[in-house]
Order: structure tokens, then C-alpha cells, then sequence
């Protein structure tokens, strides 16, 4: 298990991610409150990034879009398999306004559509459910062993060997209390419509 601090490390740790994600033939991502970042539109990616804790200066905000809109072409090129399992509450927080998350869902619905992506939604009437406190994401490499990666506000925490069945086995339970791929493209669909009207 590693842990990275914030400063320096921090960019450094970011800079790892960023390598093992590029590195990695799929992804299991769970996010409890904001879309993950590899289905994030500009606009609010922007908006998250701008609004972090960290307060990045504007350059350095796009930059960081930029990178992350690059990230993307992991997933809209085929290369990486993705899935992810998303709490109902990441749909209806209203990140950059009605617009923006019209824009956003509507970018959702449209990935959904890869061969290569699977998303799945825990809706608010399955109550509590396993990690509901804690997001995460578990990087498979095809010639190595897989990661699992968390993101905190002090640093990040990079984990190997039993925390990844752990988390693998949980992610499977994360999926169980979710509704099926069809199901959650519809209810996204009807959150969109009837929360998030430009």
C-alpha cells in the first residue's frame, strides 16, 4: 500500500495515475458523488476542477481539462474496457448548472453505447450498500498485477495484493445493487429529462 501526499508528490502522483491508467486494459470505476472522469464533458470537468480544493490558477485548471478530455480517448477509441457503477446522487447534483448536466447526462447515454463501456446506477431506494462511503477505481494491466487507486482530499493511496481482491470483490456487490445496464441508461435518461432542461 502507498500512500502520496499532497505538493510535489501530489503532481507526481497525478502524473502516475495518469501512466497506469494509459497502461491499463481495463478499469472498474465507482464514484458515490460526481461522474466519473473518464465520462466527464468539458464544461464540467471544468467546473469540478476549477471548484477543487486545491484551487488551481486558471492556467493550470485548463491544462488540467485538456488532460483529462485526452484521457478520454482511452475509452472512446476502444482501448480500455470500463466499467462503472455510479450512486444515483452523482445524477441530480446540479455541477455547473441545468445545462451543463443536461450536456453531461446526454454525454453519458452516448458512451453507454460503446462496446467497451458498461454503466450501471445504484438508486437511491437500494439504501446502504457495500462501500457507499468510498470511491474508488481498480486498474487491470495485462501483464501485471492490478492496482486500485484512491482519491483524498490529503493525498492518494495507491493499493496492491489483497485490498485488490478486496475491492474487486466488493465492486462485484456494487454491481449486484445496481440496476442493469438497460435500466440505468433509462433512469439516467429520465433524470435528465425531467431535473436537468437548459
Amino acid at each position: 500500500m502507498h500512500h502520496t501526499r499532497t505538493g510535489s508528490c501530489r503532481r507526481t502522483s497525478y502524473r502516475q495515475y495518469i501512466d497506469l491508467e494509459s497502461a491499463a486494459n481495463e478499469m472498474e470505476n465507482f464514484e458515490t458523488i460526481v461522474v466519473p472522469g473518464l465520462l466527464q464533458t468539458e464544461l464540467y470537468a471544468r467546473s469540478m476542477i476549477s471548484s477543487g480544493a486545491r484551487r488551481p490558477t486558471p492556467e493550470a485548471a485548463e491544462q488540467r481539462v485538456a488532460v483529462r478530455m485526452e484521457r478520454q480517448k482511452l475509452v472512446t477509441s476502444g482501448r480500455l474496457k470500463f466499467v462503472a457503477v455510479m450512486d444515483e446522487a452523482v445524477l441530480h447534483r446540479q455541477i455547473g448548472g441545468p445545462e451543463v448536466m443536461h450536456d453531461q447526462l446526454t454525454g453519458i447515454l452516448q458512451i453507454s453505447k460503446l462496446h467497451n463501456v458498461t454503466l450501471q446506477v445504484i438508486p437511491f431506494e437500494e439504501g446502504a450498500y457495500a462501500s457507499m462511503l468510498s470511491s474508488f477505481a481498480l486498474l487491470h494491466f495485462p501483464d501485471s498485477p492490478s492496482v486500485v487507486y484512491i482519491e483524498g482530499l490529503t493525498g492518494d493511496l495507491y493499493a496492491e495484493g489483497e485490498d485488490v481482491q478486496r475491492c474487486a470483490t466488493v465492486f462485484s456487490e456494487l454491481r449486484s445493487s445496481a440496476l442493469s445496464p438497460s435500466a440505468s441508461v433509462a433512469f439516467i435518461r429520465r433524470i435528465r429529462d425531467a431535473e436537468h432542461q437548459p
